[in-house]
């Protein structure tokens, strides 16, 4: 059976007609990967410490404790169908004042800790959401700091963005929580390195 290719040029030469077909299969075969990563899939390289130790940067920067930065995947369009969820690893833009308070912006991976309308604040190092200590699990003592944030509300449609490093991390406490139209994707697994490779 011949395709809409094969019928378009059968009256070229045999040499042309194997040229635009190959052409034609190139053009198909990146156009797909360009769609991959723009609406479902795309990888993102962890360059920081503020993900430390769920998350690893390369040694020697501060903070990192790895050879090789984690390379990670991010979930596109999950959040077309459900909203983010606290606890989740996201990739995010972030705002007009992360560049101007931390010197760095563009596209950013922290944990979702506070949601559109909760009551956040930290004290000793300690979160706090809605009043209540925020059980964090993933975190490692040597990774809070010790800082006083007073309590600040979420604003609706807005989420509140931390790092699981706590001490290296600028986060929301300091440029504020980034509208949901900033967020990229949730992180779902880790294909770079060997040793870290598997799902979140």
């Amino acid at each position: 059976m011949r395709g809409p290719v094969d019928r378009l040029t059968t009256r070229l030469p045999e040499g042309w007609r194997t040229a635009i077909d190959w052409f034609v299969t190139i053009a198909v075969a990146v156009g797909a990967v360009l769609a991959i990563k723009a609406w479902v899939v795309n990888p993102y390289r962890i360059p920081s410490s503020s993900m430390e130790p769920t998350l690893h940067c390369a040694e020697p920067e501060t903070g990192c404790v790895a050879r090789f930065s984690d390379r990670v995947l991010a979930n596109r369009f999950i959040f077309h169908f459900q909203d983010p969820e606290r606890g989740d690893i996201i990739v995010f833009e972030t705002p007009p004042a992360a560049q101007e308070r931390c010197g760095a912006a563009g596209t950013f991976v922290k944990r979702l800790i506070g949601l559109p309308g909760d009551k956040w604040a930290e004290r000793n190092g300690v979160v706090y959401i809605n009043g209540k200590p925020l059980d964090e699990p993933y975190l490692n003592g040597g990774e809070r700091d010790k800082e006083n944030f007073r309590e600040r509300t979420i604003p609706d449609g807005h989420y509140f963005m931390m790092g699981d490093n706590r001490v290296q991390s600028c986060d929301s406490r300091v440029w504020g929580s980034i509208p949901r139209e900033n967020i990229i994707g949730e992180v779902f697994a880790v294909y770079w390195p060997p040793q870290q490779i598997g799902f979140r």
